[in-house]
């Protein structure tokens, strides 16, 4: 029955919202962009279409300058129940003579980059492991004798076998 009901509060959410929300084409850089679109017609919207008029809106603001727009990374939000579809576009506005002109694809990025190069050299050496010392190891086995957890025998016979390894 919920479910029902929220499928139901979603497709008149969907059906009553306003059309298209745009935000425009946002400076990001001094040379690159974002263009993003969240459309109003939930489920019944075309991925496609979203995509094709966000990146159209994007080719015609760099178009404006005289330029052309180089598509950098790109993120898309599937409708779901009361959430609408979006569509976010990352692009460069560059020459038309530029060299990044002849590369133009859309390649999936991370949303964070840590990139660190530098040559170190290490001396590995590993450390010495000593032996614990007599009295901490007396002390343990006299612990196990007073708790009983060995006998009066087994506790000589280990304390012998320390005494013999010092």
């Amino acid at each position: 029955m919920n479910k029902i009901l929220v499928s139901v509060l979603a497709l008149c959410v969907a059906l009553l919202s306003p059309g298209c929300k745009s935000l425009g084409v946002v400076q990001l850089s001094p040379d690159t962009y974002m263009a993003s679109k969240t459309s109003g017609g939930g489920v019944f919207t075309s991925m496609a279409s979203l995509k094709a008029e966000v990146i159209s809106a994007a080719n015609a603001f760099a178009e404006g300058k005289g330029k052309i727009a180089i598509p950098l990374a790109s993120q898309e939000t599937p409708a779901a129940p009361l959430r609408n579809p979006s569509f976010e576009y990352q692009f460069r506005v560059v020459d038309k003579n530029d060299p990044e002109a002849k590369r133009t694809s859309l390649v999936p990025r991370a949303d964070v980059v840590v990139e660190k190069t530098e040559k170190i050299s290490a001396d590995v050496r590993t450390k010495e492991v000593k032996a614990p010392d007599l009295y901490s190891e007396l002390t343990k086995l006299d612990e196990l004798r007073k708790k009983g957890v060995i006998t009066e025998e087994e506790f000589a016979t280990q304390k012998k076998r320390l005494f013999e390894k010092q």
